[in-house]
């Protein structure tokens, strides 16, 4: 007799304890990046990649989304690609729902930059996907995705990365639901935005803190770990500014590793937490040990 295959992952839903506050990890699924999308020597990336098991031509990426409870507010952090950027992404909606979340119950979206793997989740048949929330973004990164002028003199390939971020926000923006942050900004006690620019104009990441535990959620600072925590200085094709970028990940590296700060990154193998030790050369990457809630 024939056995059935699963033929899915199970749900990608990971839940951590920060102080009162309880932060999930969801999974929306994943990207295939290429090693030529990273500055750096070409051999010494594909013989990192080679030590990780990684395809130099198909990275395994994953993009996280996290949902912090405060027990008074829930907070949306990015929301993936949505159902028409990429086949293999768009899972954060059911994720969500596996986590018993109703969409109306969220108060408040964080977006921590505007490219296509982070805001489109937002948004579904040109209505908005979470219609209780508001939507807090920097105030430079609206102006640049949403400005004609800037996407005209944009490269022709990264055009539909303004029509998409445009087409994900429309719809609060037009009910009056989208307010401006910046380095410092408070979207609720114990969840503050922290600028770190150069992957885009006004790439954010979210300081979480509670009870004396602290969490920071950097978004965008790594795109590959194998790759770029031996190498901070590899910068990835998408980078806006990659020197800006690269100074950032090299502070951030910094900041986690002296602090010991355990981080949120949106493309670090799912469920994306851990820390970061110094190394013989640059980082290295320590994931965050599988645990239940006490």
């Amino acid at each position: 007799m024939s056995k059935p295959f699963a033929g899915k992952q199970a749900p990608g839903v990971y839940h951590h304890k920060v102080g009162t506050f309880e932060f999930t990890a969801l999974s929306d699924g994943n990207l295939a990046l290429e090693a030529g999308m990273f500055s750096g020597d070409p051999a010494r990336g594909e013989k990192l990649l080679k030590e990780a098991y990684l395809a130099k031509d198909a990275i395994a990426t994953a993009v996280n989304a996290w949902l912090i409870n405060t027990g008074n507010k829930l907070i949306l952090v990015d929301a993936g690609g949505g159902a028409n950027f990429a086949p293999t992404l768009g899972r954060m909606a059911a994720n969500l729902a596996a986590a018993g979340v109703d969409p109306g119950a969220v108060d408040a979206i964080v977006i921590t930059h505007m490219h296509p793997d982070h805001i489109p989740g937002i948004e579904s048949n040109g209505r908005a996907a979470f219609k209780n929330a508001i939507v807090h973004v920097n105030g430079d990164e609206y102006a640049f995705w949403t400005s004609d002028e800037i996407r005209g003199k944009a490269p022709e390939q990264f055009r539909p990365f303004f029509d998409m971020a445009k087409a994900a926000i429309k719809p609060y923006a037009d009910a009056g639901k989208v307010q401006m942050l910046k380095d410092g900004t408070q979207v609720a006690p114990g969840v503050t935005a922290v600028a770190a620019p150069g992957h885009t104009v006004g790439h954010t990441m979210v300081r979480v803190s509670s009870g004396g535990s602290e969490l920071l959620i950097w978004a965008d600072i790594v795109h590959c770990a194998a790759l770029q925590f031996p190498e901070p200085d590899r910068s990835i094709g998408f980078d806006g500014d990659p020197a800006q970028a690269i100074a950032n990940r090299k502070k951030v590296f910094d900041m986690t590793a002296t602090d010991r700060l355990l981080f949120a990154g949106s493309h670090l193998p799912f469920p994306g937490l851990g820390h970061a030790v110094k190394a013989a050369t640059g980082y290295a990457y320590v994931p965050l040990p599988y645990a239940e809630l006490a």
